[in-house]
């Protein structure tokens, strides 16, 4: 049993100067555990809602003393001198407490912080670390990262539709090896777009934002980065998130800077040829969260070629995972502890998609902290892939040298 000895939460900065939440976790054997945990650029409709505390004369609105009041008022009376046989049971009390749906009451930007928090203290407890405190690792299978490297115009300023182009290095045997082949790839890529007068400063997720004619055009660029690193695209693969509700209006894809209007039908050729003439192993988001006809069709046409990766549709929930499986119309899913926020639902989210045979991505997201948990998650539940994208500020790098200090354990 772990007793909570304290529970004290603060307010602190994500990567893009916006408040978030910190919680510290204190049991009654002196064992501390902290998280904090990021926010997003763009949301899913059927994600758990987070508090903000809505008056533009501090930190434009977007203030989280709220969510912290939660914590060490409401929270805390309830959880502070009693015993729990692990996180899973401090998890049902929360979700008890809260008894919402999206997590509305106590909201959820205070009950994933506890519960995260929590882990960490219970394996300092046990003398372990999360990894292996949380540990289905016997296969010791390290993820492969998914490495954003340039952005659209949701996290940056620039005339691309598909929100993220990102480099798989399924070639590299380790964690070391993915890490400087993504790098050597990232300042290749730099020196090409410098050569060519665009730009190379990097945006809110850390990659490139240059202007280009065209979503194709990013694709080239990259690959003969790719190429001038040394490599090959047998070795460096592609993939996409494309983001696509983002720019669903009324029934169509708007992809604005190709000037082009497509029906679900258009977009899901648009994509297959791409996958045709390029090495991309994974589309995420490919259609809009609620075009189910357009899933249908994305299915049909690419279930064999690619992962089909879906995170608005998902939102890491186990029943609205429950309901595509049943459909037979999904082979990947996106993983984000902060669209169901608690730990324990998220691993049933992930043990679900592991049993139906699907592969899973842990992500970060948008608005990121220093913090390393998910690292330790991607190892403890052997999903295959990692997806923390660009390597080019402190807040994504501590993920990659937390899974390099992993590495050398397992």
């Amino acid at each position: 049993m772990y007793t909570i000895q304290n529970v004290f939460a603060r307010e602190v900065l994500d990567s893009r100067w916006n408040p978030t939440v910190e919680v510290e976790i204190t049991l009654n054997d002196w064992s501390f555990g902290r998280s904090i945990v990021p926010s997003w650029a763009s949301t899913g409709i059927h994600e758990a809602l987070e508090l903000r505390d809505g008056d533009k004369s501090r930190y434009l609105w977007k203030w989280v003393l709220k969510a912290v009041e939660n914590v060490n008022t409401v929270i805390k009376s309830e959880i502070v001198w009693k015993s729990f046989a692990n996180y899973r049971e401090l998890d049902q009390l929360m979700i008890k407490l809260d008894w919402t749906k999206n997590k509305n009451n106590l909201w959820a930007n205070a009950i994933l912080w506890v519960s995260m928090a929590f882990v960490v203290a219970s394996s300092k407890s046990e003398n372990k670390q999360v990894f292996e405190y949380l540990g289905e690792w016997k296969w010791k299978l390290l993820p492969t990262p998914m490495m954003n490297i340039i952005n659209w115009w949701s996290h940056a300023d620039n005339n691309v539709d598909i929100q993220e182009f990102m480099i798989v290095p399924v070639w590299a045997k380790t964690i070391k090896d993915a890490v400087r082949m993504w790098a050597e790839v990232f300042h290749n890529l730099k020196k090409i777009l410098h050569d060519r007068w665009l730009s190379t400063s990097v945006w809110d997720e850390w990659g490139y934002a240059p202007d280009l004619s065209s979503n194709e055009e990013a694709i080239k660029v990259i690959i003969e980065a790719i190429e001038k690193a040394g490599y090959t695209t047998e070795q460096i693969k592609l993939a996409l998130d494309v983001a696509s509700s983002e720019f669903y209006k009324e029934g169509k894809y708007n992809l604005s800077w190709e000037w082009k209007v497509l029906s679900s039908a258009e977009i899901v050729d648009f994509y297959a040829d791409l996958v045709e003439r390029y090495p991309i192993i994974s589309i995420e988001d490919g259609m809009a969260e609620d075009d189910f006809a357009g899933w249908k069709l994305m299915t049909e046409k690419l279930w064999d070629k690619i992962m089909l990766v879906w995170d608005d549709l998902f939102v890491t929930n186990i029943e609205r995972l429950a309901m595509w499986i049943e459909q037979g119309m999904a082979n990947a899913i996106l993983i984000k502890l902060n669209q169901i926020w608690t730990v324990s639902e998220t691993i049933d989210s992930i043990d679900m998609a592991t049993k139906a045979g699907m592969k899973s991505i842990i992500s970060h997201r948008s608005w990121e902290t220093e913090d390393t948990f998910i690292a330790h998650l991607v190892v403890a539940k052997n999903t295959w892939f990692i997806k923390t994208w660009s390597l080019s500020r402190t807040d994504r790098v501590a993920k990659y040298n937390e899974l390099m200090r992993i590495e050398e354990k397992v």
